[in-house]
């Protein structure tokens, strides 16, 4: 069955265009053949004029002017008429499509001039010194990393997942959420604040960019991804990564040999980010949702989920990253800092803590992979 079609403003004007064009086109063919003395525009409709008496040819001088020529000639003039159409035509339908597909900008994104014309970047609302502000005391004295994480660092590596979403979800108020809850997760798990340092504890983010005096190797039996003579898979990067099994996953992910090579997570800071955000932007597993998901508004809860209290919010991003080792414990230490460095950089960044959103505890949530493998743990 034949689905009717609707024009839309854009397709009425592409009609209006075409017919307008072929009326000249069939007066040019008429006035060459028949001698018309007139050309006439069309309508504003864009249907053909009628012509005047006086410009109408009387009956007999169209059967005279038909007598002239070979019929060849007018074989080959209708040809190219036919041909101009069609061409017309096929210009028109893929100028229609075209602007069918161009995307409307997402309110408050629209470059000045046009809702086409979309400045959807992370630039546009995170600035230097807003990362400055946010990070103040990385580059102090007594600081570990000093020199290594800066603003260029991030933008490139946000530059991989905004296409994604990454900061570009919805308007620029989700975007700077989402940049706050994901550097919320970044200074706490970076920190060497404390409770009397200069500046206040949650002033230290980025202080660090790999575990110091590490406990342990953290090498696991594993077929898929087996320690590298050597390695140690002790914690580094942005949201720091433990295990041979997690390094080699990462690195599968970014194509970089990070299973071979763990410590470009600390001799790279575009890296060291980039891993971090695909961490945010990635599920643990299919049909699970990413922290990113959760926290935007693009996961909805099952049933079950709703039984044990997973709920979208900065809370269950926590549960995504790490499981019970943070949530369904209460209000811990672990899981109240990383609150604490979220609603801080919302304040900073102009937010404010009041927009924090709904569900910004896990204390009560049931982990969503109990005690299993996590990349931040």
């Amino acid at each position: 069955m034949m689905q009717q079609r609707h024009l839309t403003a854009s397709n009425k004007a592409d009609v209006s265009r075409f017919q307008g064009v072929s009326c000249h086109l069939v007066a040019f063919f008429l006035s060459k053949r028949f001698s018309s003395r007139k050309l006439l525009p069309p309508n504003n409709d864009g249907s053909c004029q009628k012509p005047h008496p006086r410009h109408r040819l009387h009956p007999k001088a169209l059967r005279r002017t038909s007598r002239r020529g070979s019929s060849a000639g007018m074989g080959r003039l209708s040809a190219v008429v036919v041909a101009m159409v069609v061409l017309l035509v096929v210009v028109s339908v893929g100028e229609g499509k075209k602007k069918s597909k161009e995307k409307v900008c997402n309110k408050g994104w629209e470059c000045s001039g046009s809702k086409y014309c979309c400045n959807e970047t992370i630039t546009d609302y995170f600035q230097v010194y807003q990362f400055e502000n946010l990070f103040s005391k990385r580059n102090a004295p007594v600081a570990h990393a000093v020199g290594f994480w800066d603003y260029h660092s991030f933008i490139t590596a946000a530059s991989v997942y905004e296409p994604l979403g990454f900061g570009t979800t919805g308007g620029k108020q989700m975007g700077m959420k989402e940049v706050a809850a994901f550097l919320g997760h970044v200074g706490s798990k970076t920190s060497c604040g404390y409770g009397v340092a200069t500046g206040g504890p949650l002033a230290w983010g980025l202080c660090y960019n790999h575990e110091m005096s590490p406990s342990q190797s953290y090498c696991a039996d594993d077929y898929k991804y087996p320690c590298t003579p050597g390695a140690e898979y002790y914690g580094r990067g942005a949201l720091p990564v433990y295990w041979n099994y997690n390094y080699g996953l990462v690195g599968e992910a970014l194509k970089i040999a990070l299973l071979d090579h763990p410590e470009y997570l600390e001799q790279n800071a575009t890296l060291a980010f980039q891993a971090a955000m695909w961490r945010w932007m990635t599920p643990m597993k299919k049909k699970q949702p990413s922290a990113h998901d959760v926290f935007v508004g693009n996961w909805k809860p099952s049933k079950n989920d709703t039984l044990e209290k997973r709920l979208p919010g900065f809370g269950m991003t926590m549960n995504i990253l790490y499981g019970d080792l943070v949530c369904g414990q209460g209000f811990v230490d672990s899981m109240n800092t990383i609150i604490s460095h979220y609603q801080y950089y919302l304040d900073l960044m102009g937010v404010g803590r009041e927009s924090s959103g709904e569900n910004l505890d896990c204390a009560e949530q049931k982990a969503l992979n109990p005690s299993g493998k996590s990349a931040s743990s």
